[in-house]
Order: structure tokens, then sequence, then C-alpha cells
């Protein structure tokens, strides 16, 4: 059996539903709204490739590594895409990955509930011992909003891999554990619920 198993998580101003192939048309009006993919830190899809990228997830979760999300503001529009990705069922851990956002919800509390349901979800139902975040150490917009949620930095893994265009990376490694899950569950509740 397939650990985890295909899930919708909604809060209030995002919805998590599983990624599906009839989701590109969206999903690539959605990256143009910020143009990522021409970042050259970071593995975005671009418009012409979205249905590519999504068939390759799909892929990753029919072999049991990957389970892929798309992400929908509260009007129901897809606006990006997340992952639960390098899953351990032996061990109970996963990696909250993959994740892109339209530039016009970047910043806003979507992100913040997409990890609080995402987290919830994984240390709460899933019973996982362990959340893993990675990025490249020179995504510094990530690495800050990683470092918010409450991940600590694990380590960097220097020369772990080659970006698209052949440069090596120096990923670093950030987790919250089963143990943290409880206080940054109200850090990021008070995230949602402060005045802005």
């Amino acid at each position: 059996m397939a650990w985890p198993d295909p899930v919708t998580l909604t809060g209030r101003h995002a919805r998590l539903v599983p990624l599906a192939s009839n989701h590109s048309a969206a999903l690539s009006q959605a990256v143009l709204d910020g143009e990522l993919w021409r970042l050259w830190y970071t593995a975005v899809p671009s418009p012409e490739g979205m249905a590519a990228e999504i068939e390759r997830r799909l892929h990753l979760q029919a072999a049991g590594s990957m389970l892929p999300f798309t992400v929908l503001d509260a009007g129901g529009t897809p606006v990006g895409m997340s992952t639960y990705m390098n899953i351990d069922a032996t061990h109970r851990r996963v990696e909250i990955g993959s994740t892109w956002y339209a530039a016009r919800v970047q910043r806003t509390p979507l992100n913040t509930e997409c990890k609080l349901l995402l987290l919830g979800h994984a240390f709460d139902a899933l019973e996982c011992i362990a959340v893993e975040f990675r990025t490249h150490r020179f995504n510094q917009q990530s690495r800050r909003g990683i470092e918010r949620l409450g991940a600590q930095l694990d380590g960097i893994l220097r020369n772990h891999q080659r970006t698209p265009g052949g440069l090596l990376r120096d990923t670093c490694v950030y987790s919250i554990t089963a143990d943290e899950w409880p206080a940054v569950q109200t850090h990021l509740r008070w995230q949602l619920d402060k005045p802005r």
C-alpha cells in the first residue's frame, strides 16, 4: 500500500488537492505570474514544460517517492504546486519541496497556511518523526521562508547535485522534528491569526 495516500488539505486561504494532468493549463497560466522558471537557482517548470513536469511528478507518485499537490487560492484558482517528496515510509519521514507559487500569492497567508496544512498532516495523520526542507544555498528567499516556519538548519550538502544548467549546487537541509511540531504549529497559527 502506498504511503502516504493522496489527500485534499483545506484551509481558509488555500486548498491543496492531488495533482492531476488536467491541471496543466491552469498551472501554465499561474507560472507566468513572476516567471519563476527564469531563476537560475531553482527548478520551476516553464509554461511549455508544465505538462511534462506534471507527468514526471505523477510518475514519481506511482513509484512511491512523491505525493504532489496543486495549490489553489481561496477562490479555487490554481496558483502553484507543492509535494511530499523523498518519502521514507520505513522511518516515517518526508520532505516538503518542489514548491512554487504565482508571484501574486507570495508573501501572503497562503504559503504559511500551506505549510501548516502539510506539516499538520505529516505529523498528526502520517505520524512522521521529521519533515525536511531543502533549497539551494543561493535561494535566500526560500531559506528565509523555511527559517520563518521554525525549521532548523541541519547542514549544507556541498556540491550536492547539478543544476539544469550544469552548475554544482550546494543544498541547505532543514528539518522540523515531531517534538518541535507543537511549538511550530502554535507559531504558524499565530502568524495566520495576527492582524496584518
